[in-house]
C-alpha cells in the first residue's frame, strides 16, 4: 500500500479489464490533509454503501472517531461565542494588560507606570511616529517625575531572547540630594520667592506667658531678601545609529545611563555649589547658613563632628533630616572602630539591605560635594527646587553630516532653580578642625 494513509475503499470498474469487486484506496488530495467535513462525508458514503465489503469494525471505529472530534470542536466553538459575549460586570477591575518589554511591567497593584523617563519614551506614541516616518524631522518629548563617541549595535549586544521582568540596562540611581528637597512646578521662566535673612528663631522668637492685663512681646526683628532669579537650562546630548534606535533596550540603557542620569548628577553638583547667576542657586553658596567646624586643635573623628553639627541645626529650631557628605568621607565614618575593634556605625557589614543613617540623619553620598566637607539641614523646610519643564528628551537626525550617515541625536534638558527660602535651615560642616 502506498505511504500515504487511505481514507478508505471504493469499488469501481478498472479500464484494464481488472475484477470490478477490486477495492480501490481513496487518498486525500496531495499535498493537504482531509478536513473533519471531508472525512465525515466519505465515511458517511461508505457506510451508505451496501455493496462495501472492507472491514466494518474499523469503519465504525472511524465513524466514532470523527463523531467525537467534529462534537468537541462544536463545544469549543459554543464556549468561545459564549466567552465573547460575556460582559463584565460593573466596578470589576480592568484586565490585565501586561508590558512584555524590558522594564514595562506593571506595579504591585497592576497599575501600569514607565519607572523611569526611557520607558516613557520609548512607549510614547511620538517615537512610534517617528520611526514610522523613517527618523526624518525632529520630535520632543517631555516627561514629568560633549559627545564620548557614537553608539553601535556592537556597544550593547542585542538579546534574540528576552527575558520577562525588569532588565536593568544601569546600576541603580543612588538617592540624590534633589530627593530630598520640595518639589515644585513653576509656570514662568522667572522665579521670585523671598528669602528669610532673620537668622535663627531663637533670635527673634520672643514669645512668652504674660499675665492678665500686662503687655505683650513683639518677636523680631524679621528681615527679607526678595530675590529674583531665572529658571536654568540642564541638557547634554549624544549621537546614536538609526540601528541602535530601533532597539528598545539600547535606546531605554542609553537614555538611562548617558543621559537622564548626567541630568540628575549635573544638577545635584548644582544644588549643592551654583552661583545662582549663571547656574542654579546653589544651598552652600547661598549667603546665611550656618557653619559648624571643629575648634583649634581639636581631635573629633568624623562621626562625632556629624552630631555636634546636628545639635547645632537644633538650636536653631530647624532639626535636620539629612546630611550629604563625600564617599571618601562616609567611607572613613562607617570603618571607624571602637577599642575592641567593633564598627561603631554598622553592625553586620553583610547587610547589603541595611539603611544608610547616621545619629537618625539620612546619609547622601555623591561626589558633587567636595572631600571635607558635608551639607547638614533640614532639606525640606530650607528650599524648594522650582522645576518649569521635566526631562525632556529630542531627536532628531537634521545635525551636521549625521542624515548621510544614518546617524540621530539625542538631546535631553530640564529647566529649574532651587530656592533657599530658609538658609538657617542649614549647616555646612568642615571636618578638618581650625588652623591657629
Amino acid at each position: 500500500m502506498s505511504a500515504r494513509r487511505a481514507l478508505g475503499y471504493r469499488k469501481g470498474r478498472a479500464a484494464n479489464g481488472e475484477d470490478p469487486r477490486k477495492r480501490y484506496p481513496i487518498y486525500p488530495i496531495a499535498g493537504g490533509a482531509p478536513t473533519l467535513t471531508e472525512q465525515r462525508d466519505e465515511v458517511a458514503k461508505l457506510l451508505a454503501d451496501p455493496d462495501y465489503d472492507g472491514d466494518i469494525d474499523e469503519l465504525l471505529a472511524r465513524a466514532d472517531d470523527i463523531a467525537s472530534k467534529i462534537d468537541q470542536a462544536n463545544q469549543r466553538d459554543a464556549r468561545l461565542r459564549a466567552l465573547k459575549a460575556a460582559q463584565m460586570p460593573a466596578g470589576d477591575p480592568a484586565p490585565d494588560t501586561r508590558r512584555e518589554q524590558p522594564g514595562m511591567q506593571p506595579d504591585d497593584r497592576g497599575v501600569e507606570h514607565p519607572v523611569t523617563v526611557a520607558e516613557a519614551f520609548v512607549r510614547s506614541k511620538a517615537l512610534e511616529n517617528y520611526r514610522g516616518g523613517g527618523y526624518t524631522g525632529k520630535f520632543a518629548f517631555e516627561h514629568r517625575a560633549a559627545p564620548a563617541g557614537t553608539v553601535t549595535t556592537g556597544t550593547q549586544p542585542q538579546q534574540n531572547t528576552r527575558v520577562p521582568g525588569i532588565i536593568p540596562q544601569n546600576p541603580d540611581f543612588p538617592l540624590l540630594v534633589a530627593n530630598l528637597l520640595d518639589r515644585q512646578t513653576s509656570d514662568g521662566t522667572t522665579l521670585e520667592y523671598m528669602r528669610d535673612t532673620s537668622g535663627p528663631q531663637s533670635t527673634w522668637n520672643k514669645a512668652a506667658v504674660v499675665a492678665e492685663g500686662g503687655d505683650k512681646p513683639m518677636s523680631g526683628p524679621f528681615s527679607f531678601d526678595l530675590i529674583t532669579t531665572t529658571l536654568k537650562t540642564v541638557a547634554h546630548w549624544v549621537p546614536i545609529t538609526r540601528q541602535a534606535a530601533d532597539d528598545n533596550g539600547q535606546l531605554m540603557g542609553y537614555i538611562n545611563g548617558r543621559l537622564t542620569y548626567g541630568l540628575e548628577y549635573k544638577l545635584d553638583r548644582e544644588i549643592l555649589t551654583g552661583n545662582g547667576t549663571t547656574q542654579v542657586q546653589g544651598i552652600l553658596t547661598t549667603p546665611g547658613i550656618g557653619s559648624y567646624q571643629p575648634a583649634l586643635g581639636n581631635t573629633d573623628p568624623k562621626l562625632i563632628t556629624v552630631r555636634k553639627a546636628k545639635t547645632q541645626g537644633e538650636l536653631a529650631l530647624y532639626p535636620p533630616t539629612a546630611v550629604v557628605m563625600n564617599p571618601m568621607d562616609w567611607q572613613d565614618i562607617e570603618l571607624d572602630e571602637d577599642a575592641n575593634g567593633q564598627f561603631r556605625v554598622i553592625a553586620n557589614v553583610t547587610d547589603p539591605g541595611a539603611p544608610t543613617r547616621l545619629w537618625g540623619l539620612t546619609v547622601v553620598t555623591t561626589v558633587a560635594m567636595t572631600q571635607g566637607t558635608a551639607l547638614l539641614g533640614g532639606f525640606r523646610t530650607g528650599a524648594t527646587l522650582w522645576e518649569r519643564q521635566g526631562v525632556t528628551i529630542l531627536m532628531t537626525d537634521s545635525h551636521a553630516d549625521y542624515f548621510t550617515s544614518n546617524t540621530l541625536v539625542i538631546l535631553a534638558e530640564r529647566r529649574a532653580n532651587v530656592a533657599v527660602h530658609t538658609p538657617a535651615a542649614f549647616v555646612r560642616v568642615t571636618f578638618a578642625a581650625a588652623e591657629a
